[in-house]
């Protein structure tokens, strides 16, 4: 014992019969031994209640057995919108069987961006998710050159290195929700856009005009930022721009329950006078009423496959190739 009372390194080696230096071997996962002495050190550290000296072994190792998911947003947003749950609940199924741990840094616009890069510059953590960036000032660029692993939830804005990302075909998705809506009749088709300083909200925006343009149709777009409010604001606005409409495509489901409040709080039906579609198919689209036509994106998948990249990085994988998933239409009662 030392002198806090637990077992010592020495103790379980004495009592597995090995070296000390073996014992650290099979504590560090270190593959030159073999599976005997393996399950005799196993088995003594479990006899003996053993934790191994975390700071010690990342002395050795140079591992931390930490990772930052790192969320450039107001925590008002980040445990409000189940999009950020979903991407949690996909990383920490992936680093579940791992020794890993998550760190969540939540660095709202007006943060220092410098004492977050001081933070992963430091040696705290193995690697890095960044989730729902904006492309703003440098940040973005300096985080993709960090002598770090990082992988990041979308193609980051302004950065002219190669870098790991996954995504959805974010343009794809708004024009399978745009022309759904054109399927079912509607000719006075608006959007409400995210912002324009993030991948997903260009690309939906995209998708949209290309759909709307393509129909030789005016295109309407208010403007929100993914959260409720926002999608209040946006939508009273094109009530008050167009009072005729009768399509709403709103590129997330969060915006789109703010939406559907609105249509009903002035009187329009949905979707008798307004289709309303969204974008995530998130947990909120079976609770609005009525039900919420959506564009899918599998979320949680998302955020295993990150979580699966930035392991592989850790280990000493170069993947600096984006990876894109398809989404889906999911028709329920609002269009």
């Amino acid at each position: 014992m030392n002198e806090s009372g637990s077992p010592t390194l020495e103790q379980v080696a004495a009592l597995a019969g090995v070296s000390r230096a073996t014992v650290s071997r099979v504590v560090n996962g270190s593959p030159k031994v073999l599976p005997d002495t393996v399950a005799a050190v196993e088995h003594a550290i479990s006899q003996l209640g053993y934790v191994p000296n975390r700071a010690a072994r990342a002395l050795v190792t140079r591992r931390t057995d930490s990772i930052a998911i790192v969320v450039p947003e107001p925590d008002s947003r980040v445990f409000s919108d189940p999009f950020f749950a979903g991407m949690l609940s996909g990383v920490s199924r992936t680093l579940a069987p791992t020794p890993s741990q998550l760190v969540l840094l939540i660095e709202p616009a007006e943060a220092d961006d410098q004492r977050l890069l001081r933070y992963l510059r430091g040696g705290h953590v193995d690697g890095a998710i960044i989730i729902s960036h904006h492309g703003r000032d440098n940040v973005l660029q300096e985080l993709a050159q960090l002598p770090l692993p990082i992988v990041f939830s979308a193609r980051p804005l302004g950065v002219d290195v190669p870098v790991a990302s996954v995504d959805v075909d974010n343009v794809a998705g708004a024009r399978t929700g745009v022309q759904h809506l054109l399927d079912i009749g509607r000719r006075k088709v608006a959007t409400i856009a995210g912002p324009l300083d993030m991948t997903a909200g260009i690309d939906r925006l995209t998708g949209y005009q290309e759909v709307m343009k393509e129909a030789g149709l005016p295109a309407m777009i208010g403007y929100g930022d993914f959260t409720a409010d926002g999608g209040e604001q946006a939508t009273l606005r094109l009530l008050d721009e167009h009072p005729d409409l009768d399509g709403l495509f709103v590129a997330s489901d969060l915006m789109a329950t703010a939406a559907l409040r609105v249509l009903s709080q002035n009187g329009r039906r949905v979707p008798a006078d307004v289709a309303v579609v969204g974008f995530d198919d998130s947990v909120l689209a079976t609770t609005t009423t009525p039900k919420l036509t959506t564009v899918r994106q599998p979320v949680e998948q998302l955020g295993a496959r990150l979580a699966e990249i930035l392991l592989a990085k850790i280990g000493g994988a170069d993947h600096t190739v984006p990876e894109i998933y398809s989404t889906e239409l999911v028709i329920r009662d609002s269009a």
